[in-house]
C-alpha cells in the first residue's frame, strides 16, 4: 500500500510520530473496526477513528436520535431528531472523510444476527448500555478470538476495558459474572456530558494502540475515571475460575 501526497499531508502529524511513521499509518488505513452503539461513547469514538484514517468501520445502532441525546452525542444536531442514528452518523462522517468505508447496520445485536455482523471485523468496540448486549458481545468475541474494547459511563464515572481473546486471559464475565439488581445507564442515572467525550476518546485511543501493536496496551485491565475528582484508577482483571466461558 502506497501513501500518496494528499494522504501524507492529511495525516502528517501522525506520520511524524516515532511510534507511527509511514508503516503505522498504513496499518491504520488497513484496519477494520466495528462500533456497537452510537451514543455518547460511539460518537467521539467514531469521529477519532475516522479522523485517524481507519479504513473500514462498521456502525451498529437501531435507535433514532432524540432531543435528549444532543447534550453528549456530538455527531448529531437538532435537525437529526427522529432520524436513524446510523444514517445521520454516516452523513456526518462523510463530511470529515469520504474515503473511509462505513458499513452501517440498522439493527439491534441479537443471538441470531451477531455472527453475520461481527464476523468480518477484527476489533469490536462495545458502547452499549445494557448487560444483555454486553454479555452477548463478550461471549461471541471469546468464542471467535476477537479483540474487544468495552467502555461504559454513568453519572460522573466511566470504565474502559480491553480483552484480547487471541491470548489467554479474563473476559467481561470474569469482571461481572452476573448483572446487578439495578441496571445503571444514562437513561436512569443521568450522565455528565464531558465524561462521554473523554471515555469515547480513550476507547479510540486504545483501538489505535491495538492497531499499531504498541506494548503499553490495556489488555486484561480496567481503567476507572472519576470525572468529578479528575482521577484515574487502573487495576488488573483476574480470571474467574467459575466463568462460564472457561477463560
Amino acid at each position: 500500500m502506497k501513501i500518496n501526497l494528499g494522504q501524507f499531508r492529511r495525516f502528517e502529524k501522525q506520520i511524524i510520530l516515532k511510534n507511527i511513521g509511514l508503516a503505522g499509518q498504513k496499518r491504520i488505513f488497513a484496519a477494520n473496526v466495528l462500533i456497537i452503539g452510537l451514543g455518547g461513547l460511539g460518537c467521539p469514538l467514531l469521529t477519532y477513528l475516522v479522523s485517524s484514517g481507519v479504513g473500514k468501520i462498521g456502525i451498529v445502532d437501531f435507535d433514532k436520535v432524540e432531543i435528549s441525546n444532543l447534550n453528549r452525542q456530538t455527531l448529531f444536531n437538532p435537525g437529526d431528531v427522529g432520524k436513524f442514528k446510523v444514517d445521520q452518523a454516516k452523513k456526518a462522517i462523510n463530511k470529515i472523510n469520504k474515503k473511509i468505508k462505513i458499513i452501517s447496520f440498522k439493527k439491534k445485536i441479537t443471538f441470531k444476527n451477531i455472527k453475520k455482523i461481527l464476523s468480518s471485523f477484527d476489533i469490536i468496540c462495545d458502547g452499549t448500555d445494557n448487560y444483555n448486549s454486553r454479555y452477548l458481545i463478550n461471549d461471541y468475541c471469546v468464542k471467535n478470538k476477537k479483540i474487544l474494547i468495552s467502555s461504559a459511563i454513568s453519572k460522573f464515572d466511566g470504565q474502559l476495558m480491553k480483552f484480547d481473546f487471541k491470548k489467554k486471559g479474563p473476559c467481561y464475565r470474569c469482571f461481572m459474572p452476573s448483572p446487578p439488581d439495578n441496571e445503571n445507564n444514562c437513561q436512569t442515572e443521568g450522565i455528565f456530558s464531558p465524561l462521554a467525550g473523554i471515555m469515547g476518546s480513550l476507547q479510540a485511543n486504545e483501538v489505535l494502540k491495538c492497531i499499531l501493536n504498541t506494548k503499553n496496551d490495556l489488555a486484561s485491565r480496567i481503567v476507572i475515571f472519576d470525572s468529578l475528582n479528575t482521577e484515574f484508577r487502573k487495576s488488573k482483571i483476574a480470571i474467574n475460575p467459575k466463568c462460564i466461558n472457561k477463560c
